[in-house]
């Protein structure tokens, strides 16, 4: 059987310039595992017994950045579910999209990962190294400028 795992793919907008696109403020938070190769990923984790989808992505994100749910606005329309081997065995990561209600919001990291930082769509593709994360955040930064 698979394993299961459930996130948020959190951005916040900045205040703009005048002369630029508000799809130029956006930026997206990726967290900088402390394990392993500590590659760069939204906050994600496991499917505990009894909880859903979404339960797993607000628990994760709120012990992996801080972030309560309140603090976090749920996209409608937008999930994305990513399947990859990880050590031979099949993996499913099912993603949704929240916007920061407050962009100066704290974020504090467990011992999970080192580091986080805000980037922006071509910074946030450069870090996060794997193929299928650079596509989803392409395709949430286009769903994004879709709704403008």
């Amino acid at each position: 059987m698979a394993v299961r795992a459930c996130g948020l793919i959190i951005y916040r907008r900045l205040q703009p310039a005048p002369s630029s696109k508000v799809t130029d403020s956006i930026e997206y938070l990726l967290l900088q595992t402390s394990y392993g190769t500590h590659h760069w990923t939204p906050p994600k984790g496991h499917v505990d017994p009894g909880e859903d989808d979404l339960q797993t992505a607000f628990r994760e994100t709120q012990e992996e950045a801080g972030l309560q749910a309140s603090q976090l606005t749920l996209i409608e329309g937008y999930k994305k579910e990513l399947h990859y081997p990880v050590r031979g065995k099949p993996k499913t990561v099912v993603y949704w999209l929240a916007e920061m209600k407050d962009c100066n919001t704290e974020i504090k990291l467990s011992e999970e990962h080192q580091a986080f930082q805000w980037l922006k769509l071509e910074d946030a593709c450069r870090f996060a190294e794997y193929e299928d994360m650079q596509a989803t955040l392409k395709e949430v930064h286009q769903f994004l400028c879709s709704r403008e």
